[in-house]
């Protein structure tokens, strides 16, 4: 069985290539600057879509692809761009689609795919018909084989799409999805100036600052893309430390996949505990300057 991955991410193309490589036969499209860069994660071939790239004229190409190419299936990286790609395809080839997911399998001319269902308050395991997938960050640790692949230039035919006007976004140069630390803050931290008493311990374990959607979005203490959660980043740390977090089933189900958890609160009904490995409970500013001290000595 063959399947086509495309991405206009190469971080989400490395995960994703690295996870079906071993189900399937993979090759490549990818709407990138480099498409070298995405050279060495076990696709036979990697397309290279040329031009101005809009979600009409990527699904174009990739519909040919799957044509030209008797894939069976067309695996798409969840990225903005992916997602809109997907259900034009969908549309267009009358496919069955499954979305953000992050397991598969096969069972005969069928696959069983996992996501996260009810807002993340379960995995919901499919059985179904589907031929395009969109995959979530994370699915698996990129790795490379060692195999080049062959890259192939691909003009894009021209859009019905024009673009009008570029409003750059204020980020910062985080990328909390490769993070191995992670330090996440909640509203229960008070306001925003306690982030400096905070900042000691994520500079003291080398990691990252991340937040909940409140802190991200309502109070804005950090930038979205800080914001872990359903409608954030989704994350796989090694160690994901929660400082002030309740632990809502929509924060739950961006950093579900941390390999070690470690919860500081002071309410000891709190959910996040549920999914802690280690547990605190108390007042975050009297244990945190412990953990940092500790860490030093």
């Amino acid at each position: 069985m063959k399947a086509l991955v495309f991405s206009d991410s190469v971080d989400l193309l490395a995960q994703t290539l690295t996870f079906f490589r071993t189900r399937l036969e993979v090759d490549a499209a990818v709407y990138l600057e480099k498409p070298g860069s995405a050279d060495g994660y076990g696709a036979k071939t990697i397309y290279h879509l040329r031009g101005a790239g809009f979600s009409d004229n990527i699904s174009d190409a990739l519909s040919e692809l799957m044509k030209d190419g008797n894939y069976d299936y067309c695996v798409i990286c969840s990225t903005a761009t992916g997602r809109e790609v997907a259900g034009i395809m969908s549309e267009r080839t009358g496919l069955e689609v499954s979305t953000e997911i992050f397991d598969f399998n096969q069972t005969g001319d069928r696959v069983v795919t996992k996501s996260f269902g009810f807002g993340g308050k379960t995995v919901l395991e499919e059985e179904s018909g589907s031929r395009i997938l969109t995959v979530m960050p994370g699915i698996a640790d990129a790795s490379k084989v060692g195999q080049s692949s062959q890259i192939v230039e691909r003009e894009l035919k021209p859009s019905s799409i024009s673009l009008v006007k570029t409003i750059p976004k204020a980020t910062t140069s985080v990328n909390l999805e490769n993070a191995g630390i992670i330090v996440a803050i909640g509203r229960g931290i008070g306001k925003k100036e306690a982030i400096d008493q905070i900042m000691p311990l994520v500079n003291a374990v080398k990691g990252e600052l991340a937040g909940s959607r409140p802190v991200c979005l309502d109070y804005q203490w950090l930038s979205e893309d800080r914001q872990v959660g359903l409608s954030g980043k989704k994350v796989k740390p090694k160690l994901y430390i929660a400082l002030g977090i309740s632990g809502q089933i929509q924060h739950i189900a961006g950093m579900r996949g941390s390999k070690v958890v470690l919860a500081i609160n002071k309410d000891k009904s709190a959910p996040i505990f549920e999914e802690a490995d280690y547990g605190i409970v108390g007042d975050l500013f009297q244990i945190v300057p412990k953990i940092v001290s500790a860490l030093k000595s």
